[in-house]
């Protein structure tokens, strides 16, 4: 593995390091899900987190929601062992314009890509365990001049860059404690799905499913369901032939390798509880279909997880929410839940790690 010059990897035990958290947009709810998250440490029983944002922003939220948060601006991600416990450890990104919560501000996108690309680079040299990313607004970032489609392609190149010469394919997975779904296709439009439905971007969804949910989820024999696209999966091709020509070919030629795939699976009568019982994880076509359910059963306590990466990221499952920001409104369920995930999935690689 190739790092930037003048620097060297962290050996230190991975249970010894912090979480990395991002502030995601600093006019978002990110920074007062973090503060909150932080005072709840002690009753979530949190590992040690540090978080790369603006400490201005912080400690001007931290006093709008009229709450006694402490701030230590820190070097590296190892000090925040020793101050978590009494005060919200920070790594110093600072925003260009004055922040003004519920008012995005392009001016500041420059600072939202920074506080990704810092926590992603000390995650490479061992500096930190785990990401956990805030909320961020692509549109806002499209207009800073931000390159990528999201945040997980983001990700991606991220992982390219720090650990070259191996192929990362990105893979969302949306998870609480009652349902875990992946969306084949994520951020399209809809007509433009079934053409992007192929056999290869199955067979990798699948493997990534299914290594995550043996490494990282502790299942030693997964179980995944596969959902068709069209209404009853197909209804043996009278209702589009994407279910017959490409889903089903696929799922049997992985269940041929040896993979536990089940499909495909008529979409409506696939997440109720009895239909749960029956799978691990869920492979569903488009992005709706995926997190319909999920923001159902958990909208308050979802995780966003990236698989595929080499790296361990999670995420609240949800957005920057401008419309409450600054209110004390929003929770840090998801974000806590998000923590907690990090924690358990990078505890689990440290302890397989050859």
């Amino acid at each position: 593995m190739t790092m930037e010059a003048g620097r060297e990897r962290n050996e230190a035990p991975l249970a010894l390091t912090p979480l990395a958290v991002t502030m995601g947009d600093p006019a978002g709810i990110g920074p007062e899900i973090t503060i909150k998250a932080w005072t709840q440490r002690a009753s979530e029983a949190l590992q040690p987190f540090c978080v790369y944002a603006d400490a201005t922003v912080l400690a001007h939220r931290a006093r709008m929601l009229g709450l006694d948060v402490p701030i230590t601006i820190i070097g590296t991600p190892d000090e925040a062992r020793t101050v978590f416990a009494k005060s919200l450890p920070v790594i110093e990104v600072r925003t260009a314009a004055r922040v003004e919560p519920g008012t995005p501000d392009p001016a500041n996108g420059a600072a939202t890509i920074s506080a990704i690309t810092q926590a992603v680079a000390d995650v490479a040299l061992g500096k930190a365990r785990g990401l956990v990313t805030n909320p961020i607004s692509k549109a806002v970032l499209y207009q800073a001049g931000f390159a990528h489609p999201g945040h997980t392609e983001y990700l991606g190149a991220l992982a390219g860059k720090h650990w070259p010469g191996h192929r990362h394919h990105p893979v969302m997975m949306l998870a609480c404690a009652e349902l875990r779904v992946v969306p084949l296709t994520i951020h399209v439009a809809l007509a433009q799905v079934p053409s992007l439905i192929t056999r290869s971007l199955i067979f990798e969804t699948a493997r990534a499913t299914w290594e995550a949910l043996r490494r990282d989820f502790g299942i030693e024999a997964p179980r995944i369901a596969v959902a068709g696209l069209n209404p009853h999966a197909g209804e043996g091709g009278a209702i589009g032939r994407e279910d017959e020509d490409i889903i089903a070919p696929a799922i049997r030629d992985l269940a041929a390798e040896g993979l536990s795939v089940s499909g495909p699976h008529s979409a409506d009568t696939l997440f109720h509880a009895a239909a749960r019982k029956n799978y691990d994880a869920v492979i569903a076509m488009y992005h709706d279909q995926a997190l319909i359910p999920i923001k159902t059963l958990a909208f308050d306590e979802g995780v966003n997880i990236t698989l595929g990466l080499p790296f361990v990221r999670t995420s609240p499952d949800h957005g920057t929410a401008f419309n409450i920001a600054g209110e004390c409104r929003a929770s840090a369920t998801s974000l806590i839940h998000s923590l907690k995930m990090a924690h358990t999935m990078a505890s689990r690689r440290a302890a397989h790690k050859p």
